[in-house]
């Protein structure tokens, strides 16, 4: 692979012959070209499998290549051609594997065989399965402290298996259960039901093709979730404004070429995104959201006094709400100059945005992490839906709160029981079907789990899934804490930085991946996942496995299960491994109101819905109402000092050429950069008014007041159409500079939009701080 970086501004749109390009690419490149081709004919479709990529909606009838760039990436990245085998761990240590980067730790392949890491030779060897579970299970079983084990997951694992393991962590003991949506989504999690009495969105792919506007606050399609950008061209063509709410200038935001179009393809015709694009500063979206909900009501109080219809819907209002008053009093209050500042914006764009939003019946309020990784991340998503109760946009056709969910089952494994919160799942139901009594005390999530590790009071930690230290805040100090575990449980298909920072006894178990066929006693079995608009559909392998030597994720946590766990005659761990289907009839007795009938109606095309009272505007809230929440104050990160001097907002980031922490290659094609991955993207000014240059190489140090040093090395200056005062670098690189007390008040959602840093000349010392820094959590 080319390493020689080159930096050159992208102008052409997202998709088109840069996407067909690009997915050509890594199909030949993992040596898969024909045969990958083939499975891609069946991913997202009724009768193949769900894409292991992004959680996007799928449709009731698909594309004929219903995939996208990433979904592509993806599939090659677990089809490949590659194997990483015990002769690879044989010729390198896991002290050399340390200085490899994350892209080429997972381009090794696909792990083959079962592993268990040596501290003689510094590496990992073979074991047996049985061995392998025979020694964790004594190792658990020895633990008294059932507290100290931290049963985490990714959000790739399917329901069925999100279900046996929710069940294996419950019969140990503890409600130990982090998963990845703790680190982007539990902000939704947390702020939905106190606003709207549900936890996911109320957003179906038909409402983009019913909606009159549609509203984009912190999400980027073109990268994130690329299948989006077709309902945004079908709704940009019928003349649906598009309003834009981002601190970068995005590709897949602003104009989309449709790669299965061979016109489009042939003329280059490109379809306009946004027709309006707000560069909103870092942490400035609540600010903003505030400034449209002000612009409305002053429209509504001019219209009312002039005997025009009224802007804001009042019976709506009036019956279904609670908390309007106080909100448009705290609204009344709120200074124009202080949105203006807080937010980045002048008060014409946000005004802008209430015209357009008055003028349209229906409308859909998109979002992503730029809304939830902030300290009022929570209040700055309540405050969005604020802005759509004030004219009755939820539980309307095309209307509606839509959070975009990151990995493929990541809301569905929260739906069948994958949650640190005791009082979301039906504990009693689960005691009468398996005959035990289990824990009531809430677990740990991942920004608690990875304190008690800091701690030392983390005994053991196993993996389904995932690159949990990678993933996580605060990496300088969490890498040497992992090493003081006993145990370390890793569960994976390809070789990561996780597994080689490893406890005192290590296992890295290989599994059979979501594109291959699970071959069991009753023949080949099918899975479930949820998708982000909360559809629920049956997937199904059609590829081998990569190796003789896997097994299957369900068959893991049963065996894991049976070497652990006393025998319980009401759990039956081989049967469910049997046959799948037995599993999802335990989940529907489970969740009845949720899955009955699973089997038969996982494979409706478009899946079937999982009950969202709020679309019928039936609000499970404390109040019986939508409540409308006044925040505290006006700033997503509260306790950061102001933009503009030695102290910056950096905003991580994910490139094109990566899904979370996969790293797919160096090429991030629409920010222009290929080769590499270590920049920093800053405001021309705040170069020149930092007395740097283009190209230069920096440090940035994180500034805190906890005693840390925290900064790293080597970004090169890479100018970049970003607001003053805000900088951007990747992640999970730049992880080390997020404090772990940096999150979401009230989700524990690592702040990573919004981390306060300073910029240096590589080896100049640091000068003095110009700004008050950043106060610990």
């Amino acid at each position: 692979m080319n390493r020689n970086p080159s930096f050159k501004p992208y102008t052409r749109p997202s998709g088109g012959w840069g996407s067909a390009n690009s997915v050509r690419n890594i199909l030949s490149r993992e040596g898969i070209l024909a045969s990958g081709g083939l499975a891609l004919t069946r991913q997202n479709k009724v009768d193949g499998f769900q894409c292991i990529s992004c959680a996007w909606s799928k449709p009731a009838q698909p594309l004929p290549f219903e995939f996208c760039e990433n979904g592509v990436k993806a599939t090659a990245w677990e089809l490949t051609a590659h194997r990483c085998t015990p002769a690879f761990f044989a010729d390198h240590s896991v002290t050399e594997l340390l200085s490899w980067e994350d892209h080429d730790l997972e381009e090794a392949g696909r792990l083959t065989h079962p592993l268990r890491y040596d501290p003689a030779s510094d590496r990992y060897v073979p074991v047996s399965w049985d061995a392998a579970f025979a020694e964790i299970g004594r190792e658990l079983r020895a633990i008294t402290d059932r507290r100290s084990v931290v049963f985490y997951s990714s959000g790739r694992c399917s329901n069925e298996a999100s279900y046996l393991y929710a069940l294996l962590a419950r019969l140990y003991g503890n409600n130990n259960l982090p998963d990845s949506s703790n680190m982007c989504h539990e902000t939704t999690s947390v702020a939905l039901p106190e606003s709207i009495g549900v936890p996911v969105g109320t957003v179906t792919l038909d409402d983009f093709a019913k909606t009159d506007c549609i509203m984009v606050f912190g999400q980027n399609p073109g990268s994130n979730s690329p299948r989006m950008l077709h309902p945004l061209q079908h709704a940009s063509r019928r003349g649906v404004p598009i309003i834009v709410y981002n601190p970068l200038r995005e590709r897949g935001l602003e104009s989309f070429t449709n790669p299965q179009s061979p016109v489009e393809m042939l003329t280059g015709e490109r379809t306009r995104i946004a027709s309006q694009y707000h560069q909103v500063k870092a942490g400035g979206d609540l600010a903003a959201i505030a400034g449209i909900c002000k612009a409305l009501v002053a429209m509504d109080d001019a219209a009312r006094a002039e005997g025009r219809r009224a802007v804001l819907d009042h019976d709506f209002i009036a019956t279904h709400t609670q908390g309007f008053d106080g909100f448009v009093a705290w609204l009344r209050r709120q200074d124009w100059d202080a949105l203006e500042r807080r937010s980045g914006l002048r008060r014409a764009a946000m005004e802008a945005t209430a015209t357009t939003y008055a003028a349209s019946a229906s409308v859909l309020g998109v979002y992503g992490m730029g809304l939830t990784q902030h300290r009022a991340g929570v209040e700055t998503v309540q405050m969005l839906v604020n802005l759509l109760l004030l004219r009755g946009n939820i539980g309307r056709p095309g209307g509606g709160i839509c959070p975009v969910r990151g990995h493929s089952n990541v809301q569905g494994q929260r739906t069948v029981g994958i949650t640190e919160k005791p009082e979301l799942v039906p504990l009693d139901r689960l005691a009468g079907q398996y005959g035990f009594s289990p824990p009531r005390e809430p677990g740990l999530n991942t920004v608690e789990a990875c304190e008690e590790i800091l701690a030392g009071r983390i005994q053991a930690f196993v993996m389904l899934g995932g690159n949990f230290v990678r993933a996580i805040p605060d990496r300088d100090r969490m890498e040497p804490a992992w090493r003081r575990m006993r145990l370390t449980v890793n569960v994976a298909t390809k070789l990561n930085r996780s597994h080689l920072v490893h406890g005192e006894i290590s296992f890295l178990l290989p599994v059979i991946g979501r594109i291959e066929v699970d071959m069991q006693a009753s023949g080949p079995q099918s899975l479930s996942t949820e998708d982000t608009s909360s559809c629920i559909h049956g997937s199904r392998g059609v590829r081998s496995p990569a190796s003789p030597h896997l097994i299957s994720e369900i068959r893991l946590v049963a065996e894991i299960a049976k070497a652990t766990l006393e025998p319980n005659p009401n759990v039956p761990w081989d049967a469910w491994v049997d046959d799948y289907s037995r599993i999802r009839a335990s989940i529907a007795e489970t969740y009845p109101e949720i899955f009955h009938d699973y089997d038969r109606r996982m494979w409706e095309p478009g899946g079937f819905h999982r009950p969202l009272p709020a679309r019928q505007r039936v609000w499970h809230t404390k109040t019986g109402k939508a409540n409308i929440i006044t925040p505290r104050g006006l700033d997503e990160d509260p306790d950061m000092p102001e933009i503009g001097h030695d102290v910056l907002r950096l905003i991580t980031l994910r490139s094109n050429d990566q899904f979370n922490t996969t790293i797919y290659g160096y090429n991030d094609r629409f920010r222009g950069i290929d080769g590499t991955r270590m920049v920093v993207l800053m405001n021309r000014d705040d170069i020149d008014r930092l007395g740097l240059a283009e190209g230069e190489q920096v440090m940035l140090r994180t500034s805190a007041r906890d005693g840390i040093r925290r900064e790293m090395s080597g970004f090169r200056v890479t100018p970049y159409d970003i607001p003053v005062g805000c900088i951007g670098a990747y992640y999970p690189e730049a992880n080390a500079l997020l404090p772990l007390w940096h999150y979401a008040e009230g989700s524990k959602t690592p702040a990573a939009k919004s981390i306060p840093v300073t910029v240096h000349r590589a080896g100049a010392p640091a000068p003095q701080q110009a700004q008050p820094e950043l106060a610990t959590g």
